[in-house]
C-alpha cells in the first residue's frame, strides 16, 4: 500500500517485511506498506531509516502498479515488524518542487499555449521542457501566473478515477498509464494525472522564481526553483551581491556598471599587455639572432614570451634554437628549428635533453619542462651537440 498518497505529510509509519533479498552488496525489502517515494515522474526518491537501517534508494517495480523497493544499507528480516522515518526536510522540499511543477506548467499553458515535455525536479533547480521557440515575454507572464496562483493559496487534492471517465475530467494532458487513474488538482487551476507527492495549499510551494530559459534541443528549456530552495538561493545570491556592492562601494542591485567599467578596463589592459608582449618578443628575437650570427641559438628567454620568440626565430633560415624559462618548480623549456632545417628535432631532443631529466614533445618544436637544476647544463649540452655537428 501506497501511504504516501494519502498521507503526504506523515514521516513515520510502521509495516511488515514482506519479501527480502540481498543481491552482492546491495539489499532490498519489499513491505506492505509503505511513506516511502519512489523515483518516479521526474520526482527523487525519498530517503531515511527503516528498522534502524538506511534506506539509501526507493524503486517501483512497476509504474504506479507493482510493488515499491527499497534499497538498504543492511539487510532486513523477513517477516519482521520494522518502524520507518523519512527524511522530512527532504519530502517537503521535493513537494514544493512538484507542486511548484504543476502551478508552472499550466501557467506556461496560458500564457503561451506551451506544452510541457519532459520534467526534471532531482536537484533544488528543477527544469521544465517545451516544444515552443525561446520567448521571454511567456516565460515573464508565466512566472506572474505561478506566482500568483501561489499568493491565492489555492488547495489541493487528489482522487482516483477509471480510464473510461476521464472525458469527463479537463486534463492538462493525457495520462501515461492506464485501468485506475490517480489524478491530482489544484481547484480551478490545473488537473493532471500524477503518481507524485504534493502540498496541501498552493501557498507553501512559493516563491517560484524562473532563473533562466534557454534554446533545448529545438524547443525550450526552463530553469526554476521553488520553496524553500528558492528562499535559500535569494539568500545566497544576495549575500554575493552585497559583497560586491561593499567591495565597488554601491549597492548591491548597482553594481553592474563598475563590473562593466572593470570589464572594459580589464580587456584594454589586456590588449595592451599583448602588444607589450609582442614587442619584447621581436626585440628578444632580433638580440638573440644579432648575438648568434650563425643562427644555431641557446639562450634564457622570460617565460612570457617564450613561445612567441621560439616561434619567430623558427621564420629564420638555419636557425636551430632552445629557449629555456627557469622556475621554481620547474623550467619551461622550447626547441625550435626552421621548416627546411633537416633535423630530426624529437631524435636530436631525446640524445641531448632527456638524461637531463627533460620531458616534451613534438615534431617541428618540442616543448616541455626541465628540472629547475638543470637548466644551464641543458643549454651546455645543446651547445656542445652544435659544436660536434650534430646540429
Amino acid at each position: 500500500m501506497r501511504l504516501y498518497w494519502e498521507h503526504p505529510y506523515e514521516s513515520e509509519f510502521s509495516a511488515r517485511v514482506l519479501r527480502a533479498w540481498s543481491e552482492g552488496k546491495k539489499h532490498f525489502a519489499v513491505l506492505e506498506q509503505t511513506l516511502f517515494y519512489p523515483t518516479a515522474g521526474g520526482q527523487a526518491c525519498d530517503t531515511g531509516v527503516l528498522g534502524g537501517v538506511r534506506v539509501l534508494e526507493v524503486l517501483e517495480e512497476g509504474k504506479a502498479k507493482g510493488d515499491i523497493v527499497h534499497v538498504l544499507e543492511a539487510p532486513l528480516p523477513e517477516g519482521s515488524e520494522v518502524r520507518g522515518q523519512l527524511d522530512w526536510s527532504r519530502r517537503y522540499r521535493h513537494m514544493q518542487r512538484h507542486t511548484a511543477e504543476h502551478i508552472l506548467c499550466q501557467a506556461f499553458l496560458r500564457a503561451g499555449g506551451w506544452e510541457v515535455q519532459a520534467v526534471n525536479m532531482s536537484n533544488p533547480i528543477c527544469t521544465l521542457d517545451f516544444a515552443a521557440e525561446p520567448e521571454a515575454a511567456v516565460v515573464q507572464q508565466a512566472e506572474a501566473l505561478a506566482n500568483w496562483a501561489v499568493y491565492a493559496n489555492i488547495p489541493t487534492r487528489s482522487f482516483f478515477i477509471e480510464e473510461h471517465e476521464l472525458g469527463q475530467y479537463p486534463l492538462r494532458r493525457a495520462p501515461k498509464v492506464s485501468g485506475q487513474i490517480r489524478i491530482v488538482e489544484i481547484e480551478g487551476w490545473d488537473m493532471v494525472a500524477c503518481g507524485g507527492t504534493h502540498l496541501w495549499r498552493t501557498g507553501e510551494a512559493g516563491p517560484i522564481k524562473v532563473l533562466k530559459f534557454e534554446r533545448h534541443k529545438g524547443g525550450t528549456r526552463v530553469y526554476f526553483s521553488a520553496g524553500w530552495e528558492a528562499l535559500e538561493l535569494f539568500s545566497q545570491e544576495h549575500a554575493v551581491l552585497s559583497r560586491l556592492g561593499e567591495r565597488f562601494s554601491t549597492q548591491g542591485l548597482e553594481v553592474e556598471r563598475p563590473i562593466a567599467n572593470l570589464r572594459e578596463e580589464f580587456y584594454r589592459l589586456k590588449g595592451e599587455n599583448a602588444a607589450l608582449r609582442d614587442e619584447l618578443a621581436e626585440r628578444y628575437m632580433r638580440d638573440l639572432l644579432a648575438e648568434h650570427p650563425g643562427h644555431k641559438i641557446a639562450a634564457l628567454v622570460p617565460a612570457v614570451i617564450l613561445e612567441a620568440v621560439g616561434k619567430r626565430l623558427a621564420e629564420w633560415p638555419g636557425t636551430l634554437a632552445l629557449l629555456v624559462a627557469p622556475g621554481e618548480d620547474k623550467a619551461r623549456f622550447v626547441l625550435v628549428k626552421h621548416p627546411l632545417h633537416p633535423l630530426h628535432l624529437p631524435t636530436f631532443f631525446k640524445e641531448t635533453l632527456q638524461a637531463l631529466g627533460a620531458r616534451g614533445g613534438g615534431t617541428d618544436v618540442v616543448m616541455g619542462v626541465l628540472p629547475p637544476t638543470a637548466v644551464h647544463d641543458a643549454l651546455d649540452a645543446f651547445r656542445r651537440a652544435v659544436a660536434e655537428g650534430k646540429g
